[in-house]
């Protein structure tokens, strides 16, 4: 019972969450129930987390926090993630290997610099258009971001 109160106690620390932890999950804010769902899924010591768009409903700030968090967890863990996100950001920044699919067909693999100079990719997220500019301009911002 120890180990496990201290394991909870950790990751709760690690998910800027232990200052809740008399907190029952419903009082908590969006961001922070998500981090919660994270932290139960922690307590079970996978070897693999697998995340279904763990940033929806997130502002910039939640994100980044969440992004860096998964950051240190798979560096100092060894724990393999699997992300399902729309977030480009957030997936660029995080994963060494991105697929993309675009209704139901893998339009692209491969590191986030292949994909995110893949024109199939640029086509499905910024669309085709008759203003050429305006799909650089997003491009550009796509890879800036990274």
């Amino acid at each position: 019972r120890r180990q496990s109160r201290a394991l909870a106690g950790r990751i709760l620390r690690e998910l800027s969450l232990d200052s809740l932890s008399e907190w029952t999950a419903k009082t908590l804010a969006y961001g922070q129930q998500r981090r919660l769902e994270i932290a139960r899924a922690l307590a079970l010591e996978p070897t693999y987390l697998l995340l279904d768009e763990p940033a929806a409903g997130m502002n910039d700030s939640e994100t980044q926090s969440l992004l860096e968090f998964l950051s240190r967890l798979r560096s100092r863990q060894q724990i393999g993630i699997l992300v399902v996100e729309h977030d480009l950001h957030l997936i660029m920044q995080l994963c060494d290997r991105v697929v993309v699919i675009n209704k139901g067909e893998v339009i692209a693999e491969g590191n986030p610099e292949e994909v995110r100079r893949n024109s199939a990719v640029i086509e499905a997220y910024i669309g085709t258009s008759k203003n050429r500019q305006t799909q650089r301009a997003v491009h550009e911002k796509i890879c800036i971001e990274k």
